[in-house]
């Protein structure tokens, strides 16, 4: 009779130990996150720009990968978008419901996020958005999920027309309102918004616009456009656009003879040297470009310490990965910077002060982040605009700088409070698109 209630007792041991073994399974299993990581990998936006945002997104992951964040396990979870909206939608679904990701991450273009973004919220899913820059994704949508980071394309608009308007008269010898510009752009969500923010710029600083006119990034001829911005006569071109949509035209350009004073960039394709130095050569020099600084640019006197030792790294990795590059892109940065503002405050603050992962512990974390100027890799804090307020998710801190490539290197122009060295305005004579 003993024998028997001993072997019951053991055996109900053996079923309570079973189970609170199968239990703490349970628990570690519970104790990962799954990201989502969006970036378009093939097509012409992995060229223009995304492949070197997924680099840098991918070089932080791999880290956080090592060390886990509060305990929590990371697995990231990688699509190819293929420049395409429709399929940047579908593989955000597809990981969210299928792959069961805790949260999508990434996303290059803005074409893609204004209706992932949508979408993503109708699913009471957690967006974070390392990149594009539209202002169309927020303005007036009051999200709860979706957070950015990254500067707005209304502000990268604004900031190259300051730019300009504070060199007219010292570097064109022409007060603002003589000065004749032309706003070019791909007529996609991103460079629609940099225009507009363009045109809000021009006005403020009463110049004379010659031209405005937007185009297909995949259009096969731009010769029709080069042909209104000869006739225009501008000092200054204001384009957004991809690559190679960029190569294209300057070709384009070359052929038919046209003259400026001055070629600023916005971003995407202006942000990839090493593909603006293989269509164009000699004739990249003097491009300007306007982005979040480089990483590797950014003053770390005036940043936070603990994130030099991260620059440092991320540089060596992305070496690893594109030995020889002349200019390290500032797409590399964005991504991993901006990504490492997720990792590093963002989830651990959801995960110790709102219990976990789920799309409300991350969205409260991320409205509670509140990150002094100089506290990220790209010089700027971050502050997002809370819910009720016209662009409800953005970053409220954030600002790009306007950079120029002299002889394959990039130094920072403008603003004065970060610039390297003195704008080089106008094209010097004798270079091929000169107008003096």
């Amino acid at each position: 009779m003993r024998l028997r209630m001993a072997a019951r007792l053991v055996r109900g041991l053996l079923v309570a130990i079973a189970a609170t073994g199968l239990a703490a399974s349970a628990d570690a299993q519970e104790k990962k996150i799954k990201i989502g990581v969006i970036f378009d990998l093939t097509g012409p936006l992995a060229g223009g720009g995304s492949e070197l945002e997924y680099i840098g997104t991918k070089i932080i992951l791999d880290q956080f990968g090592k060390t886990g964040v509060e305990g929590y396990k990371i697995e990231a979870v990688y699509a190819d978008a293929q420049s395409k909206p429709d399929i940047a939608i579908n593989e955000s679904v597809r990981l969210l419901e299928q792959e069961k990701v805790d949260l999508v991450l990434g996303f290059f273009s803005s074409a893609q996020c204004v209706p992932v973004a949508a979408r993503v919220e109708q699913l009471k899913k957690f967006m974070w958005m390392t990149t594009c820059i539209s202002s169309a994704v927020f303005n007036e949508k009051n999200y709860k999920y979706v957070f950015r980071p990254q500067a707005s394309g209304d502000q990268f608009g604004m900031m190259t027309m300051d730019f300009i308007a504070q060199n007219a008269k010292e570097k064109f010898g022409k007060e603002p309102k003589d000065l004749r510009v032309a706003i070019i752009h791909e007529d996609g969500s991103y460079g629609v918004d940099v225009s507009k923010g363009n045109e809000a710029g021009a006005k403020k600083a009463g110049f004379n616009v010659v031209l405005k006119e937007g185009y297909s990034a995949t259009a096969p001829d731009l010769s029709a456009l080069v042909t209104k911005l000869k006739r225009a006569k501008p000092d200054v071109i204001f384009h957004t656009g991809y690559n190679p949509d960029i190569t294209l035209l300057l070709r384009q350009a070359r052929e038919q003879g046209l003259k400026f004073g001055a070629l600023v960039g916005h971003g995407a394709g202006y942000g990839v040297y090493e593909k603006l130095k293989e269509g164009m050569g000699a004739d990249a020099n003097y491009i300007f470009n306007t982005d979040p600084i480089s990483i590797w640019l950014a003053n770390q006197k005036t940043m936070d310490p603990k994130l030099a030792p991260i620059i440092k790294m991320v540089g060596e990795e992305f070496d690893k990965i594109k030995p020889g590059v002349a200019i390290r892109s500032a797409h590399v940065g964005i991504g991993a910077s901006n990504t490492y503002v997720f990792m590093n405050d963002v989830l651990p603050r959801a995960i110790k002060k709102y219990g976990g992962v789920d799309p409300d512990a991350l969205r409260k974390a991320a409205l509670d982040t509140d990150i002094p100027e100089g506290g990220t890799m790209l010089g700027f804090g971050v502050k997002f605009y809370g819910e009720g307020t016209p662009m409800a998710g953005q970053n409220e801190r954030s600002f790009p700088v306007v950079i120029q490539y002299i002889d394959d290197k990039s130094s920072v122009v403008w603003p004065k409070s970060q610039a390297q060295r003195d704008a080089v305005l106008p094209l010097p004579k004798g270079t091929t698109y000169s107008n003096q």
